[in-house]
């Protein structure tokens, strides 16, 4: 699966998403781009998952009949979500197209 990682989502998280190929909006140019222009080019560049920190997505965006799914973490600070890491890669190895999951990551 192709994850795009949007700005803000810690990029060391990477490297524990092994069954994937991960790029940051940064490295593919579109780092100033809106998220409904966002979801459209990374879909038509084949992206699966975008996975973002921004919690207000899933409610702005109408994900019906997307190919690309979403994957929010409701913080980004990488001290806090290391210790999700397994949620968060099963919510990533389970995301199907349209759909949008939140993984929670609590600051204690």
């Amino acid at each position: 699966m192709r994850v795009l990682f949007d700005q803000g989502t810690p990029v060391p998280l990477a490297r524990f998403l092994v069954k994937h190929s991960a790029r940051t909006t940064l490295q593919e140019g579109w780092d100033t781009l809106a998220n409904g222009r966002l979801l459209r080019v990374a879909e038509d560049a084949g992206f699966d998952l975008l996975l973002t920190t921004d919690n207000s997505i899933a409610y702005q965006q109408n994900l019906q009949g997307r190919k690309i799914a979403i994957v929010v973490l409701s913080r980004n600070r990488w001290r806090f979500v290391q210790r999700r890491i397994p949620q968060i890669t099963f919510a990533v190895d389970n995301a199907t197209p349209g759909s949008c999951s939140i993984v929670e990551i609590p600051v204690r």
